[in-house]
């Protein structure tokens, strides 16, 4: 057993952990991490780079569906399952090294690849390790949700930690959860040639802007994915295909269906088991580690960033935290970790991108009146017409000032397009802003300024306005 000390310790190898690790030590402190599973966590080995992967192998399979639209011979693809598979593994390969132990103890950091428990509020030990710590940082991520849905154990069944991983191309794939896992799975396997069904019990996409959500989904029914809304599953058993999943429905009236393969994609939940967190006195539920607005736990020495903080289950999110993490713990300059709107995508095509409250949010906390919204299709965007791919639109939400409260961006490259309103948001930027830059043409960046210019539009084609006019064109 050897023990050391250090300036600070980090429990979790992620995209949380790994970012207070790295920016400790370029800071000249002496860091410790833990980390018993995969260097990178669920984001590299098992979440957002396997999933984009697989997404990319499914929309090149789509393209060769749908060349005819540019005068293309269209073509059903053929897919080699083993191949995809190599693809997926090959791109997390390329970027592991960023993640890599080898990597990080060129930093300075000492690595140790073990499970890490606290010993008392002081302290955290391993098999081989013995540290005390001036600052601990909770950063073990999360692992898939399995419902207890009953005969679920007794069968095989797939999460996103396991999927990636399977000899064959599933021939039906029943989906559990339409959530933003689901879908853009579901789409993926679909377009790569696999039946798929999604089951959700409530509303598919529940979290997004209600409307953006039911057009994304539209596309996905119409390329061949069966999505039942407002079921539930009640058992799962074994069955000739494979498997069964019984289903109760909204008026009580059950059906059976079955696949080949159950992916089960409810959510997630923190990983806090083993940490023996009551010997540090730090409290915590099934959501995640209690924390302050500055993610300090009730152990003052003891603080839980990323998903373990059970806040936003994003590895941007987590990136912020760690960013948050060193402006407080380090540089003694307070930040919330809830002072920044937090970006939501899903990668299904078309994307589906939200920024701060939706539409029905908004009305629900303001009220209808005080409440407007811009918006911008798709279909008036030259460069999306001339890329056959004008599915969408951007709506932004406002009070009547021009103060943004959010924004809905449907349709290709939705996810990239956000990042101008994640700027204009964290700075505070009224409509007025977004109307100023000159946007080079033909991009798909330029509905944002159309959208916010269709909030002047009353105002600038008003008869008040033309009145004015009127009066300024006789000044020479």
């Amino acid at each position: 057993m050897q023990n050391l000390s250090c300036d600070v310790c980090v429990i979790g190898g992620g995209s949380a952990g790994l970012s207070v690790a790295a920016g400790a030590a370029q800071l000249g402190l002496n860091v410790v991490l833990f980390e018993r599973g995969e260097m990178g966590g669920d984001c590299l080995n098992s979440g957002c780079v396997p999933s984009k992967a697989l997404i990319a192998a499914g929309a090149a399979a789509q393209a060769m569906r749908d060349a005819q639209k540019f005068g293309v011979h269209a073509q059903a693809p053929q897919i080699d399952w083993p191949a995809v598979r190599a693809h997926v593994r090959g791109v997390i390969d390329e970027i592991a090294p960023i993640d890599s132990q080898e990597r990080f103890e060129g930093l300075g950091v000492t690595v140790i690849r073990e499970h890490a428990r606290f010993a008392d509020g002081k302290t955290v030990t391993s098999a081989s390790s013995r540290v005390r710590a001036k600052r601990f940082v909770i950063a073990t991520g999360s692992t898939a949700f399995v419902p207890p849905i009953e005969g679920l154990a007794d069968i095989p069944y797939l999460t996103n930690e396991t999927i990636f991983d399977i000899d064959a191309l599933p021939g039906r794939l029943l989906v559990l959860g339409g959530g933003p896992i689901g879908i853009e799975l579901g789409q993926a396997f679909r377009r790569l040639g696999a039946e798929v069904t999604i089951i959700e019990a409530a509303r598919a996409l529940g979290r997004a802007d209600e409307e953006s959500a039911a057009f994304a989904l539209g596309r996905l029914r119409r390329e061949g994915v069966e999505i039942l809304e407002g079921w539930k599953a009640v058992r799962a058993s074994a069955a000739p295909s494979g498997a069964a999943l019984t289903l109760e429905g909204p008026d009580k009236q059950t059906r059976t269906i079955e696949g080949t393969h159950i992916l089960v994609a409810v959510g997630r939940r923190p990983i806090l088991e083993g940490l023996d967190l009551e010997k540090a006195g730090v409290r915590y539920t099934p959501k995640g580690v209690e924390t302050s607005p500055t993610l300090r736990t009730s152990n003052p020495r003891v603080w839980a960033i990323g998903d373990a903080a059970g806040r936003e289950l994003f590895t941007h999110a987590a990136g912020w935290h760690a960013s948050a993490w060193v402006r407080s713990a380090l540089f003694k300059a307070v930040t919330r970790a809830d002072s920044q709107p937090i970006p939501a995508v899903t990668y299904c095509d078309p994307e589906v991108a939200q920024l701060g409250m939706t539409e029905t949010e908004a009305r629900r906390a303001f009220g209808a009146d005080a409440v407007t919204t811009s918006r911008w299709s798709f279909t008036h965007n030259d460069r999306a017409v001339a890329e056959r791919d004008s599915e969408g639109f951007c709506k932004i939400v406002t009070k009547k000032n021009g103060q943004i409260l959010g924004c809905s961006i449907v349709g290709a490259h939705a996810g990239d397009l956000l990042a101008e309103m994640s700027l204009a948001m964290s700075s505070g930027l009224k409509m007025r802003a977004l109307t100023s830059p000159v946007i080079a043409y033909p991009t798909r960046a330029e509905i944002i300024k159309r959208a916010a210019g269709a909030f002047y539009t009353p105002v600038l084609f008003s008869s008040r306005t033309k009145a004015l006019i009127n009066i300024l064109k006789r000044i020479p």
